[in-house]
């Protein structure tokens, strides 16, 4: 219980968490931060870091000196990059034997099974979709790997979809991050942003239920 209390503060108010890192590391935060975008996007058991708040918080904090947008916008848009080639090239690698996997600890074939159909609906498109939705994000170069989409198809989506994501979040955060008014209520930014960034699979998840009712 005390994780989990504690994973949802790191969530909440990581704005204060990230200038703590910031005091401590200095400059070796950009690799702390390099490290989970990589992590999230990279390693199909790590999908709830936390992505899209922690992008608006580095530009936030960018902001007011503490961090550079564009060493953070580089850095970040290749992790996230090289995440997703990683993911790619492991899904590859194993090909079908993973839906075959059972459930356990760090691997659920529901999130699989839920990322491999929207996939077949929106084709490549997805690996830019992905992007902004938690979850799915991790899954989705994973299932282009395992579907054998072509690598070249697959980089191209992926470049895209990272310098989308990764710029979208640090520059808004960078521009909007210290209005006063984001700045007094920057939790519930951060809840709003959490909410819009899930609802997608949300309205999926309710739309696949009502499907099966019907």
């Amino acid at each position: 219980m005390e994780f989990l209390t504690g994973f949802i503060d790191l969530f909440l108010h990581l704005d204060k968490h990230l200038n703590t890192v910031i005091q401590s590391y200095g400059t070796w935060t950009y690799m702390i931060l390099f490290l989970i975008i990589f992590c999230e996007t990279g390693l199909v058991i790590m999908p709830i870091l936390p992505g899209d708040s922690l992008l608006f918080a580095a530009g936030a904090i960018a902001a007011m000196g503490s961090l550079d947008p564009v060493w953070l916008f580089g850095l970040l848009t290749i992790a996230a990059i090289a995440g997703d080639t990683l993911n790619y090239s492991i899904g590859h690698y194993l090909g079908p034997k993973v839906f075959q996997m059972e459930d356990s600890r760090f691997f659920k074939k529901e999130y699989l099974e839920r990322t491999h159909q929207f996939y077949e609906r929106h084709g490549g498109k997805t690996i830019v979709i992905a992007r902004f939705m938690p979850i799915i994000r991790t899954f989705a170069p994973f299932v282009a790997g395992v579907g054998r989409m072509t690598y070249l198809n697959f980089i191209a989506y992926n470049v895209v979809g990272g310098i989308l994501w990764i710029g979208l979040f640090i520059f808004g955060g960078y521009m909007f991050g210290n209005i006063p008014a984001v700045k007094q209520n920057f939790t519930l930014v951060i809840i709003g942003i959490i909410f819009v960034s899930i609802l997608p699979g949300i309205i999926e998840f309710l739309r696949h239920r009502y499907g099966k009712a019907k």
